[in-house]
């Protein structure tokens, strides 16, 4: 056995239904090149790193599963569609997490560099730029 170590930043870590792990290089077409290889994600949970210092662009919603997320520095609000309308948290500490529900819509502000680690029940994973369309 030969063990070697990646960062999540290079290399996104995805679970298959086995529970293995596989290494996918992250950077443009990593989400396509996740469908393609991994059965459109069935089974499959994706871990992974990302850095933001600003708002993001648009929603998203995970209809397999509830969605990890944790803070490792920054401060970030995530903001959850709900029926009653939205609901906004804040993630200010290092190690703070969130779940968000299987299928809820949500986005993230932050104005200052932060750093966030997901576990993403990847399949069916939608996007949309207007919220006012959700």
């Amino acid at each position: 056995m030969k063990l070697s170590t990646q960062t999540l930043f290079d290399f996104a870590a995805v679970f298959t239904p086995k529970l293995d792990v596989a290494s996918v290089p992250t950077g443009p077409g990593m989400y396509e090149a996740l469908d393609r290889n991994f059965d459109h994600f069935k089974g499959h949970l994706l871990v992974s790193c990302y850095d933001f210092s600003e708002p993001w662009g648009s929603w998203e919603r995970h209809p397999a599963g509830d969605e990890i997320v944790i803070l490792l520095s920054g401060r970030v609000e995530f903001v959850v569609r709900g029926q009653e309308g939205d609901e906004s948290v804040w993630l200010g500490q290092a190690g703070g997490y969130l779940v968000i529900p299987q299928g809820v819509w949500h986005t993230a502000k932050t104005s200052e560099p932060s750093r966030l680690l997901f576990m993403t029940p990847g399949e069916g994973t939608e996007h949309a730029q207007n919220p006012q369309l959700l």
